[in-house]
């Protein structure tokens, strides 16, 4: 391709409509490269630290020791962690209150563990509907850029006793960048919303799973001590 059929004089030799649409696809190709590698390095981290607090909690260590890890962790407890807190949190709040049923015990730390998993899991989910509307209406966007591109270069052709493929060729090529630049957008924003979707899922069932192992030893413990697991 020579110089005058570059990509970048093209860009540059498009009509003001077709120039906007590809700086709109541009930022928006920038900004969920940005939410994929930050939700790259976020799942990341999630995983690790439930692993981590996971293994903490099977090790022996006392319920009670546990609670107090969690609540000093603060923000920085894992999904995990925070899950746990909450749920022993209000298991020993009923028990102050002298409840001893032991159904509504269970129920009120599941209650307060199922509130807490979905936050976790909204906040595992962020950017999630972000790449899924960047990977769905970006060609829309590239395809009205090409079908503007297109009528405007015929428009200006009309004018032209004869119209010969030499000059029909720049105005559709012109356009044609815009669909370029609307799959480049959405092709890796699908890539990793079906990929991130997949780790969330992994994450939700992870945490589903601790919430029934830990309720399970919630109720081995009602009849005794709430110290060690």
């Amino acid at each position: 391709m020579n110089q005058d059929m570059s990509i970048i004089t093209l860009i540059a030799h498009a009509s003001w409509v077709v120039q906007l649409v590809m700086l709109l696809l541009a930022v928006v190709s920038v900004a969920s490269w940005a939410a994929i590698f930050t939700k790259v390095f976020s799942l990341r981290r999630i995983r690790s630290a439930n692993v981590e607090f996971e293994r903490s909690f099977w090790s022996g260590t006392s319920l009670n020791d546990l609670f107090t890890a969690a609540a000093q962790a603060g923000k920085n407890a894992s999904p995990m962690e925070r899950i746990f807190a909450s749920g022993m949190r209000e298991y020993q709040k009923l028990r102050e209150r002298r409840i001893t049923d032991a159904q509504a015990l269970l129920e009120g730390a599941r209650r307060a563990m199922r509130a807490s998993y979905q936050r976790e899991l909204d906040v595992a989910e962020t950017s999630l509907p972000f790449l899924a509307t960047v990977g769905s209406v970006s060609p829309y966007i590239g395809l009205f850029g090409t079908v503007w591109g297109i009528m405007h270069a015929f428009t200006g052709l009309a004018a032209l006793e004869s119209v010969t493929l030499a000059a029909v060729a720049p105005g559709i090529a012109e356009a044609l960048v815009a669909t370029a630049i609307g799959l480049f957008a959405a092709i890796p924003a699908v890539i990793a919303y079906n990929r991130f979707s997949h780790d969330v899922d992994r994450v939700a069932n992870t945490l589903e799973t601790f919430m029934e192992e830990f309720s399970n030893i919630l109720h081995r413990n009602l009849g005794g001590q709430t110290a060690t697991h």
